[in-house]
């Protein structure tokens, strides 16, 4: 087992619940945090998360996971630190109207709780989107936190400050029974940019593949998409196309308030969120600041501040772009992981 950088030499061991591609894993080992394993139901994770981190991955249901298994893993440490995202699609503003117990993707934060109660690690750390704040299910999981002992901090977070050159805020959530706890101060006294994250990348075309790097592929666009990209301008919306370009739906008195798809980015300004459609250059702001193209996936990667060299699959294996777009889409940034790896080191050290 690791052991951490700190006057005690305690043994620490993390577990990563919802664990996905591995950007919270990857940001909190880069930061000393030794995580055992990770969690998760979708099977097309194991791949990238096992190449990329030195931890064990288990294909599992969150809810199917006992505590027995939990403390295995864990294995005989000094300190525990139980971590995960939990899904967020039951938090979005979409979903809202709908009651956390009708909904099975709201219960795993109910898991997370059952799991942090039976298991008791040290340290707890959470990330979700900023609404899961409004919700019973968030406010449930702190006072059950609070009920067993732990001092709870928790915020939404400007993740451009830690190093993610995106426009990403997220609810960051931290616990422990050492002590008080917080996110430690941004590591970034001004927001990451485009430019600063994928300039360095090989020039390609739309629908073309680099031939370094398979991940580094755009999709393909249709005749029209293409004349309506080149008429794009970085920042601009589809308003600036000429009226033969616009689509019908935006034509229309319900579409006119949607004018945030369709759009290039800035180089010089952090990128829009990435989802899980952030190669398609009609799903957003996804088109490619200079380039007539959308994002390649390796530049979503890179803007989710995974390393350029961080691998979502194996030689020779094909380019799924909605697969690959989920795992990316849907991954914790490096960045911000890093900011929690950084935030938990500190408070060992000082407690």
């Amino acid at each position: 087992m690791m052991q951490m950088t700190n006057p005690k030499k305690k043994s620490v061991a993390c577990i990563d619940l919802f664990c996905g591609a591995g950007g919270l894993t990857h940001g909190l080992v880069r930061e000393g945090i030794p995580v055992v394993a990770g969690i998760d139901l979708d099977p097309a994770c194991r791949y990238p998360y096992v190449q990329n981190n030195a931890a064990q991955f288990i294909e599992a249901d969150v809810a199917s996971v006992s505590a027995e298994k939990v403390a295995t893993l864990f294995g005989q440490v000094d300190v525990k630190v139980l971590a995960g995202c939990a899904p967020c699609q039951p938090f979005s503003t979409y979903s809202q109207r709908y009651d956390a117990e009708r909904d099975g993707k709201w219960g795993l934060l109910y898991e997370f709780a059952r799991l942090t109660e039976e298991t008791k690690p040290h340290i707890v750390t959470m990330e979700n989107v900023p609404s899961v704040a409004r919700h019973r299910v968030f406010k449930d999981f702190v006072s059950k936190l609070e009920s067993l002992g732990y001092h709870v901090w928790h915020d939404v977070v400007d993740c451009s400050r830690y190093g993610v050159p995106q426009a990403r805020r997220r609810m960051v959530l931290l616990a422990s029974k050492l002590g008080d706890i917080s996110l430690a101060p941004p590591t970034h006294s001004e927001p990451m940019t485009v430019r600063e994250a994928i300039k360095v990348l090989t020039p390609i075309q739309a629908g073309q593949t680099c031939k370094k790097d398979p991940l580094h592929s755009a999709a393909s666009l249709s005749e029209l998409n293409m004349k309506r990209m080149k008429a794009s301008k970085p920042g601009g919306t589809w308003r600036d196309w000429p009226k033969s370009l616009v689509a019908d739906c935006h034509k229309q008195s319900t579409g006119k308030t949607f004018p945030s798809v369709y759009g290039r980015m800035e180089w010089d300004k952090p990128a829009p969120t990435m989802t899980t459609q952030c190669y398609g250059f009609g799903n957003g702001r996804f088109g490619h600041p200079s380039q007539n193209r959308a994002i390649s996936l390796r530049e979503a990667a890179v803007l989710q501040s995974f390393p350029p060299d961080y691998k979502f699959l194996p030689d020779g294996g094909d380019v799924n772009f909605s697969a690959l777009g989920r795992l990316i889409g849907n991954a914790v940034p490096v960045g911000l992981g890093r900011a929690i790896g950084l935030s938990i080191k500190n408070h060992l050290v000082q407690h």
